[in-house]
This record gives structure tokens, sequence and C-alpha cells, in this order.
């Protein structure tokens, strides 16, 4: 059996052996603590900045967007100036090609009034010439003094 020397160094050593485990479980719950604060620490940071990585995301998108729809009002304008221009540009043309039209049949009226006259003018004659030529003229045209003779 043990001797009272021996139980109390005993129960020394499992005092110290007691005190240090709990020394040692004291270190590793603050290290478990510190480990667990930075961990969530860190969390956080990334969540803060997954959140403003979405927000810049977000403000790029909204960016670029608000420029994609700013240049397609923009080409949509443009294509519109351009189709009402060329709309402007056809009646332009349309209403030249009518006055051209009136001009020209204008000038073809009066170049078939003049060529009628003519014509008209030319018949006449060669029906004066004629009744001159049988005699059936009832004046000479040249020497109005002179009247021509009558068979009829």
């Amino acid at each position: 059996m043990a001797t009272h020397e021996q139980k109390f160094k005993a129960g020394e050593t499992k005092g110290q052996y007691e005190e240090k485990t709990g020394q040692a479980m004291d270190s590793m719950k603050n290290k478990a603590q510190e480990a667990k604060d930075k961990a969530s620490e860190m969390a956080h940071s990334a969540q803060g900045r997954t959140q403003e990585s979405k927000d810049q995301t977000g403000s790029y998108l909204s960016e670029k967007a608000g420029a994609t729809k700013g240049k397609t009002c923009e080409t949509t304008e443009t294509a519109k100036q351009k189709v009402g221009g060329a709309a402007q540009d056809s009646k332009e043309m349309a209403e030249s090609g009518r006055e051209t039209t009136e001009t020209g049949k204008e000038k073809t009226g009066g170049l078939l009034q003049k060529t009628g006259e003519q014509i008209k003018g030319m018949a006449q004659g060669t029906a004066d010439a004629m009744k001159h030529t049988f005699g059936r003229a009832d004046t000479d045209e040249d020497d109005p003094n002179v009247t021509a003779k009558k068979d009829y």
C-alpha cells in the first residue's frame, strides 16, 4: 500500500495534471473562440464584398442596359429620320415628276395647237389655190379689185 507521502505526491501530481489540463482546455477554448470570431469576421467581410460586388455588377449592368437602351433609341430615331427623309425625297421626286409631266403636256399641247393651226392654214391655202385654179374663188386674194368668175 501506498504511504501517505506517496498519496500526497499522487494527489499533487493529479492536481497539477488537472490544472494543466484545465489550462490547456482554456487555451483551446480561447483559440477555438478566436478562430470562430475570425471565421465569422471573414464571412461577414466576404458577405460585404459579395454585396458590394453585386451592387457594382448591378450598377454596371444598369449602366450598360441604359447605354444599350440609349443607343437603341438613338438608332431608332436615326432610322426614323432616314425613313422620313426618304419619304420626303420620294414626295419631292413625285411632285417634280408631276410638274415635268404638266410642263410636257403644256408644251405638247401648245405644239399640237400650233401644228394644227399651221395645218389648218395650209389646208385653207390649198383650198384657196384650188379655187383659183378652177375659177371658183369669189375674189382674188392678191388683188381685192379682181373678182373671179363664177361658173355656177
